[in-house]
């Protein structure tokens, strides 16, 4: 444990660079860590805390700004590719959009402290061509709350991080075990539930082939168009209801319940 207490000392700066700008441009890594171990140890002048908050900036900007250009440029499609590497692939983008619709450009300021929505929100704002001014106010606003905290409290409870760190290093690869073992089953416990979503969707879903024949046998059925107003537009059934999904709590006793109902989504 020394050893690596050493390393933070002599390259604290680098490290915290890379971790933040990594874990900014969407890589498994965590950064605040090392944001608390650079608080805690300028306590002892051995770092400075507003030199610490200015990388964390730089580093977290200058990936944000990346995402942000690929958004703007590529659309939804930058977004599915992030999705397809989240464990929630199917409702990843979908959570997105309907969490920068609730609360607009105020989510890129606390994106940051919610894991995995920060690397999100940053193409969104390109997708819906917000300004870069805007942009880069507000993301450097949420970069600058969020990274202020952790060293803060690095700082405040560095000798409760030491007891840590002296624990961490009597119990050596058991801790490190243990930690593995406590991720592996989180991440086993959703895959489980994604599996059960599909086969809940699979049972539910309905081919358009068969819409088109109960549609000309003249069948009762309400459909509801419930793509995402940012989304393709695309063409549309005869006879759908235009149903945005953040509409759903306000105008869901609109829809007739005495007949099937038929989602139509992006």
């Amino acid at each position: 444990m020394s050893e690596v207490l050493q390393f933070l000392i002599r390259h604290g700066y680098a490290v915290l660079f890379c971790f933040v700008f990594l874990e900014q441009t969407g890589l498994p890594i965590a950064s605040v860590p090392v944001l608390l171990g650079i608080g805690a140890l300028s306590a002892d002048g051995r770092f400075s805390i507003a030199a610490a908050l200015g990388l964390t900036l730089l580093a977290s900007l200058s990936a944000d700004m990346v995402w942000y250009e690929l958004g703007r440029r590529r659309g939804y499609g930058v977004l599915r590719v992030l999705c397809r590497i989240s464990i929630e692939p199917d409702t990843c983008v979908k959570r997105t959009t309907r969490t920068f619709q609730r609360h607009g450009s105020r989510t890129l300021v606390i994106a940051k402290f919610v894991p995995g929505l920060g690397a999100l929100t940053t193409p969104m704002a390109g997708l819906l061509r917000m300004h870069p001014a805007r942009f880069l106010l507000l993301d450097g606003l949420g970069v600058t709350l969020w990274a202020g905290l952790y060293l803060g409290l690095g700082f405040i409870f560095r000798s409760q991080l030491e007891q840590v760190a002296a624990v961490i290093s009597r119990t050596g690869t058991s801790l490190a075990l243990i930690a593995a073992l406590l991720t592996g089953a989180y991440f086993a416990w959703k895959w489980r539930a994604r599996r059960s979503y599909l086969r809940m969707l699979d049972s539910a879903r309905i081919l358009p082939e068969e819409l088109l024949r109960r549609m000309e046998a003249g069948e009762a059925l309400t459909i509801l168009d419930m793509r995402h107003s940012q989304g393709p537009e695309g063409g549309r059934l005869p006879g759908a209801l235009r149903f945005p999904p953040e509409d759903l709590d306000q105008r869901h006793e609109e829809i007739p319940r005495d007949r099937d109902i038929v989602l139509y989504c992006s």
